[in-house]
């Protein structure tokens, strides 16, 4: 392996045996060794389940990767191989540095033991000293904040409290390889904050981050590189921003069209790199400060995903001025208009359509969705068109960003989108002379400087 390599997997599989009966179980155990003492052919009572197939991937050191897929795609064991906590098939695995691994809730604590007793004991099993321990022990309790309760048994805490405690051992024990499994999913939004900014100041100093999430603006905001499973295999390993948009694209599919889509998303991040016109903003010359917007027919998305339609088509996605003219060059401050279409191919009750602007990085800005209730109810008829528009103002800072649309509808019951456009649109904001703001949105700040009279 080489010297700049945290993690490499190379051809992983792994298949646990099923039972469709709990008493199956035990014929397997018995069965098959009396049939074989007596030179009979053996029974086998359960089924091969497949979790892994054959995955390969590497992460170089200080890397940042997000694992992204459907439920039962292989995540958690992939991640339990690599930790060591469950044994491959065939394969091998191969990490360099210490490991800190936040897997499910609360592995690697005895519930029997107080919060004080299970830091000690799992910084033990990571390779610290008591006296190395010791001196860490205030900035792990500081981080868990459980108060008194660290001296209680795990088994008295909630799900929070266990995910702060794990969190905050594996995050102050300074490790090489960072490992985790959706756990901070458990916690309140002021923890997640708090352990997203800790990952962000530990991702820094060079250490290196592997973990699962289904939250697709962390998987953007956080990740150098993102793979996507599905079925156990990996499908493609890259940009966070596509693979996301990829998973999202499968995720959201018909289940009569999952194999022909799955195929579909497998050719498309294999054999193509998506680029978007970043550059341009480069070349974009400064304007005065009496800017107005304009078309620029050259300024189209190349990232644009569509999701299957399950009865309703998007069409004629455009942003315009208050006065209808199509633009895609904006001038900061001002109102617009995101319009498209609709047209439908059966009948919907309590359709909501919506729009959402993100980031060059994929990171979801902000956006707005139709009301679902009382009388703005929509109806969508089999034939019928519908043009929906969303009036938003220009609050962003000059660079590139994106549009997406999608409607949604009840299908079998259930909320879900019955057609999305993912990157369908882009618009450039108009770089201004003597720009003061900074970052991606215009807060409207202001600075004062108040100087004492002395």
């Amino acid at each position: 392996m080489s010297s700049n390599i945290a993690i490499e997997v190379k051809d992983v599989s792994k298949s646990f045996q099923v039972y469709e009966r709990p008493i199956d179980r035990l014929k397997q155990f018995v069965i098959p060794k009396l049939k074989k003492s007596f030179g009979m052919h053996p029974t086998i009572y359960f089924r091969d389940f497949s979790a892994l197939k054959n995955v390969n991937f590497s992460i170089n050191r200080g890397e940042t990767v997000g694992i992204v897929g459907r439920n039962g795609s292989g995540k958690s064991t992939i991640l339990q191989i690599i930790c060591g906590t469950l044994s491959a098939n065939s394969g091998v695995v191969s990490t360099c540095g210490r490991i800190a691994a936040l897997l499910e809730l609360g592995s690697g604590f005895n519930p029997e033991f107080t919060g004080r007793e299970n830091v000690y004991m799992n910084a033990a099993i990571l390779g610290l000293s008591r006296e190395e321990t010791k001196k860490k022990f205030p900035a792990i309790e500081k981080f868990a904040d459980i108060g008194d309760f660290i001296d209680q048994p795990v088994k008295t805490y909630s799900s929070g409290m266990v995910v702060r405690l794990a969190f905050a051992v594996s995050i102050n024990v300074e490790p090489e390889v960072l490992i985790v499994d959706e756990a901070l999913a458990v916690g309140d939004e002021l923890f997640q904050r708090k352990c997203f900014s800790k990952i962000e100041e530990i991702k820094k100093k060079g250490t290196t981050i592997l973990f699962v999430s289904h939250s697709a603006s962390t998987i953007i905001e956080l990740c150098d590189r993102a793979i996507l499973m599905d079925c156990g295999e990996k499908i493609a390993i890259g940009n966070p921003k596509e693979i996301v948009n990829s998973y999202q694209k499968l995720l959201y599919a018909p289940e009569d069209k999952q194999k022909e889509i799955r195929d579909e998303v497998i050719r498309s991040l294999n054999s193509q790199v998506i680029e978007t016109r970043s550059s341009e903003v480069e070349n974009i010359h400064v304007t005065d400060d009496k800017a107005l917007e304009f078309f620029d027919p050259n300024l189209v998305p190349e990232s644009t995903i569509e999701y299957e339609s399950h009865g309703a088509i998007i069409s004629l996605p455009r942003v315009l001025t208050q006065t209808g003219i199509e633009v895609n060059n904006l001038v900061r401050g001002q109102f617009y208009k995101f319009s498209y279409q609709v047209e439908f191919n059966s009948d919907f009750d309590n359709v909501r359509f919506g729009m959402l602007i993100k980031s060059l990085s994929g990171v979801e800005l902000g956006g707005s969705v139709s009301s679902s209730s009382g009388e703005s109810e929509i109806k969508g008829s089999l034939g019928e068109r519908i043009n929906i528009e969303f009036t938003f103002q220009c609050l962003l800072n000059p660079g590139v960003y994106f549009l997406n649309c999608g409607v949604l509808g009840n299908v079998n019951g259930i909320e879900t989108y019955i057609h999305r456009l993912i990157d369908v649109s882009m618009f450039r904001v108009i770089p201004e002379v003597g720009l003061l703001s900074t970052g991606i949105m215009d807060f409207n700040c202001h600075c004062q400087l108040i100087r004492r009279v002395k």
